[in-house]
């Protein structure tokens, strides 16, 4: 199994010892990160993403992914703006079942079967839940109008700038 670890260490060490104690069966696991050391319950290869700036080394990196033929990937999907892109990039790249885990270390796989918990989840994180939802959708809804308000206040400007030269 390859684990991206695009959380908080604490979490990715959390998330090693639930899989272990879930799936026994799982012998090696690998991690993707950018932090220094490898998390405690790693028995695998420890893949560093500043070793793979280049987009040649990056589809090198990719290809052998792909060769090792990781059957599972587990992706944390914290609220941490930590390597975003790269979690995005392995998840759509690689050909192998997705484990999503979430700051509990709770997981669920991402399928068909998962469908409900995968929607809740993305509304949850994307603020459209709850008390949240109202004013992010107002945000949303208004968007539109604020970009055209400031469009035409801008040009408006320039105009007045130009006819005065």
């Amino acid at each position: 199994m390859l684990l991206v670890e695009s959380g908080s260490r604490s979490i990715q060490e959390k998330a090693i010892e639930v899989i272990r104690r879930v799936y026994p069966e799982c012998e090696q696991i690998d991690v993707l990160t950018c932090y220094a050391g490898s998390p405690s319950g790693v028995n695998g290869r420890i893949y560093r993403v500043s070793d793979y700036t280049a987009p040649e080394a990056r589809d090198k990196f990719f290809a052998q992914l792909k060769a090792a033929g990781y059957p599972a990937i587990g992706i944390l999907c914290t609220a941490e703006p930590i390597m975003t892109k790269w979690k995005f990039a392995v998840a759509a790249r690689m050909p192998a079942k997705l484990m999503v885990i979430n700051e509990n270390a709770d997981f669920f796989w991402c399928d068909r079967g998962n469908w409900k918990m995968l929607g809740t989840f993305v509304l949850f994180r994307a603020g459209l839940t709850g008390a949240s939802a109202a004013p992010t959708l107002a945000r949303l809804l208004l968007l539109p109008l604020t970009a055209a308000y400031l469009l035409a206040y801008a040009g408006a400007v320039h105009f007045r700038r130009m006819l005065r030269s």
